[in-house]
């Protein structure tokens, strides 16, 4: 194959971690030449303006009244198919199992089998949560035994697969990864006296608010350290657990040291001000705001259950609990944010660690070399991942 590959990439448009993997992989992607085409049901929200060798494709979903519920996993298969015939794809790269995964299949069928690959990225929820539902279970193991590649965001997603699906096939472990260019250490006091005053440290937490994060031990967390110190907590988010997050902030007695904006699209500008992210899910398939934060320099107290122990060591640069130790980590948060000098040794590791790990360019590769795998094309073409970071 002369060109490059043209890559059609599926994922839900939301704010969560992996609509905004799968749009910066697919930006970095065509940054270095690709041609990247997004099938989705709505425009990712990264993709809101125009970007060089990037098109988007609405899936538009029909509603008959005798359906009772619109259709969307076989709209979003004709929507697939008809964009890989018409921009000649090669290969379909769907994140998360359930729908994609199972609209991606239909679609190579469609097109006709060795056409068209399908690579189904996982990315946590979706084999821990959906994928363990009864009526998905089967379904979820099919598609991920039918892909022609099947990655996990970390080691700990590719064993949890292994063993809930009890499937043998290869598992490439593709990291999370961070645009370290966007996400870096910024002094902006102006911006940061918004949130907390000169002589405060500012704690922050930034989740879809859904109980696996775990907010009342965020909320407790806050509390203790405010006992010892001045401090501000900023909740970045929207979901199910924010209003009891905040009534536990009352009952703590910090609600009025507690600033919850609401769902926050771009944290790029937010992350930096914090002098420590808070963490504490129940698990994290990866963790991606964890990483992103120590891009931007902002030590992390994180989950030691999921991926975050494949990125953070712990002392090293960043700090790892069991999800019910509040009171571990409200030391380790109180010893860190008093000893400026041990702060800076662990924001510079984690910054480090982030760019030299993490960075675009390093996992672009493994990725670009995944899909040459899969196309038989053999080892990157060289320069590939030059552009991205």
């Amino acid at each position: 194959m002369s060109r490059l590959p043209a890559i059609g990439i599926t994922c839900y448009p939301s704010a969560g971690g992996s609509g905004i993997v799968a749009t910066e992989l697919g930006l970095a992607l065509a940054r270095s030449g690709y041609a990247v085409h997004f099938i989705c049901s709505r425009l990712p929200l990264r993709l809101k303006q125009y970007r060089e060798n990037v098109r988007y494709h609405e899936v538009e979903v029909a509603d008959y009244p005798v359906f009772e519920s619109p259709p969307y996993s076989l709209s979003l298969a004709t929507a697939m198919a008809e964009t890989a015939q018409r921009h000649e794809l090669d290969i379909l790269h769907v994140h998360y199992a359930i729908p994609h995964a199972a609209s991606g299949y239909l679609a190579r069928q469609m097109v006709g089998e060795g056409r068209l690959k399908l690579i189904t990225t996982l990315h946590g929820t979706d084999i821990t949560l959906v994928g363990r539902e009864p009526s998905f279970f089967p379904l979820t193991r099919f598609v991920i035994e039918q892909s022609d590649a099947v990655t996990a965001v970390s080691g700990f997603l590719a064993d949890e697969t292994r063993r809930v699906f009890s499937v043998d096939r290869p598992i490439d472990v593709i990291p999370n990864f961070v645009d370290t260019r966007i996400y870096h250490p910024l002094d902006d006091p102006a911006a940061r006296a918004r949130y907390a005053a000169p002589d405060e440290r500012l704690l922050l937490h930034a989740s879809n608010f859904r109980e696996v994060k775990n907010l009342p031990a965020v909320i407790d967390v806050f509390a203790r350290v405010a006992a010892s110190m001045p401090v501000r907590l900023l909740l970045l988010g929207d979901g199910p657990e924010r209003e009891g997050a905040l009534a536990r902030a009352a009952e703590r007695g910090v609600a009025d040291r507690v600033t919850a904006p609401g769902m926050v699209e771009d944290l790029v500008p937010l992350l930096p001000l914090a002098d420590l992210m808070l963490l504490p899910s129940w698990h994290e398939s990866f963790g991606l705001v964890a990483l992103e934060s120590m891009a931007c320099g902002v030590p992390v107290i994180a989950t030691d259950r999921g991926g975050t122990r494949e990125f953070i060591d712990h002392g090293v640069n960043g700090y790892l609990h069991p999800p019910d130790d509040v009171e571990g980590m409200a030391a380790s948060a109180v010893a860190l944010l008093g000893d400026p000098h041990q702060r800076a040794h662990v924001a510079d590791e984690a910054r480090r660690d982030a760019v030299e790990t993490y960075g675009t360019r390093c996992v672009l590769k493994k990725y670009v070399e995944l899909y040459d795998r899969v196309l038989g094309q053999g080892s990157v073409r060289p320069g590939i991942g030059a552009n991205a970071s």
